[in-house]
């Protein structure tokens, strides 16, 4: 998509998120929404999408991108027209998701969080889809498909090709590469650690790479010398003021 293009959809969507954003307390409440209407035009959530919410937000780039990294159904690169999502929870590996994937794996050509260089398919092997009574499992654009076999998949794929499967395509702006993987979630995807995990040798310290907010947290909490700001009717809460100043103590104590 053009920034010509972004432009012009930006002002098409601009009275939607308007009315998107009062019905909440705070602004930012409103971005998961706005992230997935911008990726129903666009196929992904493209980084002027993602500027462009941070704006209307007052939001920094970086937070916006933080939250959208987090949701795994949020693409931050070009997809396929379907993605094909098939589950390798419990339910699906006894009745068979090992075959089930290995097929999909030899009729597409391309193995777990790849893309099929026609751009039409995207395969991912995902965690429990929550439908352990119709094992084994998939979900094609989050259209749910069950008791899937080699035969059913066939006539599933073939479809797709001739223009006739009842799920319809999703958007695609751009031509999508071989992966929507970043390198971190590829490197993850192999079993290595994250980069805030990396020289992380206590998994008990959540913040990784010094940080001790976490602890200080938790240890205030225990000693209840600590609370929480106001009621909300939002989810998200800053850190105390206690915690941050103890936090400083700390660093200064430590020469940082």
């Amino acid at each position: 998509m053009s920034d010509k293009d972004f432009a012009a959809l930006l002002e098409r969507l601009r009275p939607e998120f308007a009315e998107l954003i009062a019905q909440y307390e705070h602004k930012r409440s409103a971005l998961l929404p706005m992230m997935h209407a911008f990726q129903q035009h666009q196929g992904y959530v493209s980084l002027d999408a993602m500027s462009a919410a941070a704006e209307m937000l007052e939001m920094t780039p970086a937070e916006v991108e933080g939250v959208v990294s987090f949701y795994t159904l949020l693409y931050r690169r070009p997809v396929g027209k379907y993605m094909l999502q098939v589950c390798r929870g419990l339910a699906c590996t006894i009745n068979g998701a090992e075959d089930i994937m290995a097929y999909f794996r030899e009729k597409l050509g391309v193995g777990h969080l790849q893309t099929t260089p026609d751009g039409t398919f995207s395969y991912e092997e995902v965690e429990c889809l929550a439908a352990c009574d119709r094992a084994t499992c998939m979900q094609v654009n989050l259209e749910f498909i069950y008791d899937l076999t080699p035969q059913k998949i066939d006539e599933m794929l073939d479809a797709i090709r001739a223009g006739t499967y009842a799920v319809a395509p999703m958007a695609q702006t751009r031509e999508p590469g071989p992966t929507w993987a970043t390198v971190p979630d590829s490197e993850i995807a192999k079993g290595r650690k994250s980069p805030g995990a990396v020289a992380v040798e206590s998994p008990n310290n959540p913040g990784g790479l010094g940080d001790a907010s976490g602890t200080i947290m938790l240890d205030h909490l225990i000693t209840r010398d600590v609370y929480l700001f106001g009621r909300t009717t939002e989810r998200a809460v800053v850190d105390s003021r206690a915690v941050v100043e103890t936090i400083d103590e700390r660093a200064d104590r430590a020469g940082h």
